[in-house]
Formats: C-alpha cells, sequence, structure tokens
C-alpha cells in the first residue's frame, strides 16, 4: 500500500482495483493547486497503477465542484475497493467467453427470483447479471480490466444495474423452456403473455337469522369468459399471429436517456401488440381481447356466524385470464339487515326486557324472543333495574366453529308507573307506612 501526498490530501492506492468517492460534505474543499495536478498526480499516471491515468483526475480536479481555489484545507479523497465480477461469477480472469456463459447460467439459475424466495436473491440475480453483461462484452471487459468501474462510468456505461436482467436472463434461455428446462419459469416473456384474470366484487345482502345460522344462495354475477371463437387467443379463426416487429416479440420496449448523471432506462409494455409480442387478426365476436362477457349463475354456501363487512372468496369465479392465464377470484363483500328487536355485539345478542316494579319485586317468568325462538325468561325476585341476566349458547355460533356460540344478553328495565288509581295509591301508602315501621327496630 502507498501514501501518495496531494497538497493537504493523502490518496490511498490498494492492490485492488479502487473506485473514486466523494464525501458530499467536503466536495467544495478540494485543492485546485497546479502542484498537485501536475507534478504530485504523475506516479498515479503509469503504467502499473490501477487507480486513475492522468487524463481521468484532470478531468475530475477541473469539475466545476473543485473550481473554488480559495478553499484549500479539509479536503480528502476517499477511495474503495471495486466490486469484484469475476468473483461475482465465480471464474478468473483469463477465463473464456463460454466458461463465463456457463458460470452466468448457472448461478442465474439458482438464484432467480421465481425460484429462490430466499431474503436478497433478486439483489443477488441483478448483481450477477451486471457482472455478467460486462465481461461479456469484449469492450466493457477490456475497459473494466484497465479501470474497474470507474471506467466504466467514464465511457458513459455507467455502473450498477446495466439493464433489465431478466431480459439479458431470457435472451440466454429462451427457446430452452425457461430457466433451462426447469418448467418455463422465469421467462420474462411468457409472464407478459399469459396474464391473471382480474378479481369480481359481489354485494349480497343477508337478513339478520340468515347471517346467524348461514344460508345457501345462489347468485348471478357478470364476469368476463374465454371467447369461445378464438379459444381465448384474440385471433381470428384460420389466420396466424406473426412476431411484432416493433418490440421483436419481447411484449417490452426499452428506452434510453443520457443524463449528466448517466444513462437511464426505461422498460415500457409495446404499445403496437399490448405485450403480447405477436400482431394478428383480431377476433371478430371478442374484437381481439380474447374475452366476451357473459352471465353466470353461482351457488354459494354463506357460512353461519358471518357479519356486516364479511368477505367471502370464490376461487376461479373472476374474469377469464388473456392468453392462457388463470381466472381472478369472486369476492362476495356481506351486508346483513337489522332486526328490530334483537341487537348484534360480536357473537353475543342483547335484547331489553321491561317489566314492571311488581314483578320485579316479586319475581316472575316473561317470554323473552331468541333466534332460536320464543323462551321463557325467569326474572329472580328482587331483580334490580339495569339488571342483564344471561341465557347461556342463544347467540351467534362462531365463523367455522359451529357447535361454540355466544350468549343472548337480557337487560331488565323496571317500568315505573306515571299514575295510581285510588286502590293502587293507597296499597303503595300502607307499603310505606309498614316500612317506617320497620326501620327503627331495624335499628335495635
Amino acid at each position: 500500500m502507498a501514501i501518495v501526498p496531494c497538497g493537504s490530501t493523502w490518496v490511498t492506492r490498494w492492490g485492488a482495483q479502487p473506485q473514486l468517492a466523494l464525501r458530499p460534505s467536503v466536495t467544495n474543499k478540494v485543492s485546485t493547486s497546479p502542484n498537485c495536478t501536475s507534478n504530485r498526480v504523475r506516479p498515479l499516471a503509469s503504467q502499473s497503477s490501477t487507480i486513475f491515468s492522468r487524463e481521468s483526475l484532470s478531468a475530475l480536479f477541473s469539475s466545476r465542484s473543485y473550481s473554488n481555489p480559495r478553499q484549500r484545507r479539509g479536503a480528502r479523497l476517499v477511495v474503495r475497493a471495486d466490486r469484484d465480477y469475476y468473483s461475482v461469477l465465480g471464474v478468473s480472469k483469463t477465463s473464456s467467453k463460454a466458461e463465463i456463459k456457463s458460470a452466468y447460467r448457472k448461478l442465474a439459475r439458482s438464484y432467480h427470483p421465481d425460484v429462490n424466495k430466499e431474503a436478497g436473491a433478486e439483489d443477488k440475480f441483478k448483481e450477477i447479471s451486471n457482472a455478467y453483461e460486462v465481461l461479456s462484452d469484449d469492450e466493457k471487459r477490456s475497459i473494466y480490466d484497465k479501470y474497474g468501474e470507474a471506467g466504466l462510468k467514464g465511457a458513459g456505461m455507467g455502473t450498477g444495474d446495466f439493464s433489465n436482467p431478466f431480459d439479458l436472463f431470457e435472451s440466454l434461455f429462451e427457446g430452452m423452456g425457461g430457466m433451462g428446462g426447469m418448467g418455463g419459469m422465469g421467462g420474462r416473456s411468457s409472464r407478459s403473455r399469459a396474464q391473471e384474470g382480474e378479481d369480481q366484487v359481489y354485494n349480497l345482502v343477508l337478513n339478520f337469522k340468515e347471517a346467524v345460522f348461514g344460508v345457501e344462495k345462489e347468485i348471478e354475477i357478470a364476469r368476463l369468459e374465454s371467447c369461445n371463437t378464438c379459444n381465448g387467443s384474440g385471433a381470428k379463426p384460420g389466420t396466424k399471429a406473426s412476431k411484432c416487429t416493433t418490440c421483436g416479440g419481447q411484449g417490452q420496449v426499452v428506452s434510453s436517456a443520457r443524463t449528466p448523471l448517466g444513462v437511464f432506462q426505461q422498460v415500457m409494455t409495446c404499445s403496437a401488440c399490448g405485450g403480447s409480442g405477436e400482431i394478428s387478426t383480431p377476433c371478430t365476436t371478442c374484437s381481439g381481447s380474447g374475452r366476451v362477457r357473459k352471465s353466470k349463475r353461482i351457488s354459494l354456501k354463506v357460512p353461519a356466524g358471518v357479519d356486516a363487512g364479511s368477505r367471502l372468496r370464490v376461487r376461479s369465479e373472476g374474469n377469464a385470464g388473456t392468453r392462457g392465464g388463470p381466472p381472478g377470484d369472486l369476492f362476495v363483500i356481506i351486508d346483513v339487515l337489522g332486526d328490530p328487536v334483537l341487537k348484534r355485539d360480536d357473537t353475543n345478542i342483547l335484547y331489553t326486557c321491561k317489566v314492571s316494579y311488581i314483578d320485579a319485586i316479586l319475581g316472575t317468568t316473561v317470554k323473552v324472543p331468541t333466534v332460536d325462538g320464543t323462551v321463557d325468561l325467569k326474572i329472580p325476585s328482587g331483580t334490580q333495574p339495569g339488571t342483564t341476566l344471561v341465557m347461556a349458547k342463544k347467540g351467534v355460533p362462531l365463523l367455522n366453529k359451529n357447535n361454540m356460540r355466544g350468549d343472548q344478553l337480557v337487560k331488565v328495565q323496571v317500568e315505573i308507573p306515571k299514575r295510581l288509581s285510588g286502590e293502587e295509591k293507597k296499597l303503595i301508602e300502607e307499603l310505606a307506612d309498614l316500612n317506617k315501621a320497620k326501620a327503627p327496630n331495624s335499628k335495635r
């Protein structure tokens, strides 16, 4: 390791290919002393140098970020080691293009996101693809061998995600059953053509008891089904589809734009073929969409215990997929009408029972409505106003657990008469006198 002075700056040189990085907090403090850029930099411009050529550093120090000659102190250059693309692919620097391609294909199969679901697999797949894109190109590989990633930046080729890694993967495995014969997984072309159908939503209204005990309903929905005329292909029968000339059959087009920060690429669905990669004469029945809208009646079993807002999922009863894709699902949203007498609180049912003050004092038996029918409920003597009596297992069954039910909670409301007849008033006064006579005796 060698330390090279440059004014108030020290540059460290390592054997590995380093990359220049500026710390944002000090970018305006790098000195532009002529002595630094001419005399001191010369040792780094030798043939054996693996950092930068004299021209690269001259261009660096002549940029606008370093144009203030008055700020000379506190500047620092931080050098970090490049990623070793050879190590990423597990090959040596003398490996042939065939060996590099074989190594890439082996690693791509292992780390493709459609196969490897581990965390970080997709990032590893992109890193492998970036390394292969550089090392498989003679020009990029030559620049990388001489100057590392910094050289690729200087050549306007950028670093990091050079292109869509899935495009690169598909270009190698297309026509081999995807994933090199691993069941066709991972091919972006196949994913863009076969698309899953959209999900459908249906609102179902139930009455109070239907929601409590469940019900079987027959509903009618309108959905998109595969066209019988063209069998869902969207092409007119008797015609043959041809490869789209705009996207070359990929279904996507890539647009590039060069900016001061590098080359930016954007992948978009091909407008000519709609992402299918093929151009064909449209079917007259479905207008080329491959689907037609039809009505269908479906028998739906609603489980006991559903409530307003519950959502039922019926698989594969949504819109048909396109170009061989699977159908979507049907989601049934439940709404429940209220009951004029009974109220619901989760799995419990609430009811208010009115009794006279005489019945509250003496006790009585009243008939109480429940979801199972009318049931006799005993009101104990001396029941206080607001008392809640529990009728066990008279509530709502637990969802998907029909053998378990909530309770019915009966709140006792004692009615006090506002007017009394003469005889009733006389009896109440006599009762009051008895209570007054009892009070002194109780104190003794």
